[in-house]
């Protein structure tokens, strides 16, 4: 019996149009009628996340940050958080600087470039969420902040993320949410560590939990969870390390899944 199912949200909860069926909004309502809680986990910042998870209604802590921040929509309760270094944040910046590479910052929830280009605008659509221009991030890098992005093209940044996997893999987690965008945070701030604490936290155990991702960044959830599900649209390498692949974000696949493992499903089996 399953009580708790973290949803990646792009790609995954959302279809190409960045929308949620209808289909998947009444199998997701069917599935908290019954009991079980069902919950965003996702990259995008709070502030982004807690938009979707309005308008279909979760009233739940949502996993952000990759799983950097997990915090309550009604009163903005912290319940679990953690920031990138200090020290390593530096680095990274120093190293983007160095090497010519769009660097966006988060700082209370606010997202930062320094400079208004198209990488930072298109993000900004994508997530609809407005940023601010700061031409020098030495007055925020050692402001606390849940997570570091890189925004290139993906032949690049597996480049980068080697590199920078020597320079600070030692004190952060790096992981791609998108092929083109390249992610920092800190070491205990992944998708996978935050559905262990929300389990915790409503009381289930892990082989309770179901997660659905599409991305490398769903890895350490997929992992930990006691149903590790892919879409249909995942990258191959997910596929291969979930329990099941279910159909792609454009064929209601979340849906699929919680009508076969959750509504539909047959007490002992």
């Amino acid at each position: 019996m399953y009580k708790l199912i973290a949803i990646d949200v792009d790609d995954t909860l959302l279809n190409d149009e960045l929308a949620v069926t209808e289909g998947t909004r009444q199998a997701m309502a069917a599935a908290i009628a019954s009991g079980v809680t069902v919950t965003l986990a996702t990259g995008r910042m709070f502030a982004s996340a807690r938009q979707i998870a309005k308008g279909i209604n979760l009233n739940v802590p949502i996993i952000t940050y990759q799983g950097a921040l997990v915090k309550t929509l009604l009163d903005g309760q912290v319940l679990y958080e953690r920031s990138v270094p200090t020290d390593a944040a530096r680095q990274v910046y120093a190293y983007c600087e160095a090497n010519g590479l769009h660097l966006q910052l988060y700082v209370d929830d606010e997202l930062y470039g320094t400079e208004d280009n198209e990488r930072i605008r298109a993000y900004s659509r994508q997530s609809n969420i407005p940023y601010r221009i700061e031409p020098d991030f030495s007055k925020l890098i050692d402001l606390p902040m849940n997570k570091l992005l890189m925004i290139d093209e993906p032949g690049r940044l597996d480049e980068v993320a080697v590199e920078l996997q020597a320079l600070v893999g030692d004190r952060v987690h790096i992981t791609k949410s998108k092929a083109h965008y390249l992610e920092i945070m800190h070491k205990e701030g992944t998708k996978g560590h935050a559905l262990q604490y929300l389990a915790e936290h409503i009381g289930c155990t892990m082989e309770q939990t179901i997660a659905i991702g599409d991305a490398w960044n769903d890895r350490e959830m997929i992992q930990a969870a006691g149903l590790g599900v892919a879409m249909g649209n995942a990258v191959p390498a997910l596929k291969e390390l979930a329990d099941y692949v279910t159909l792609s974000n454009n064929e209601d696949g979340v849906k699929q899944v919680i009508e076969k493992f959750v509504l539909n499903a047959q007490p002992g089996l």
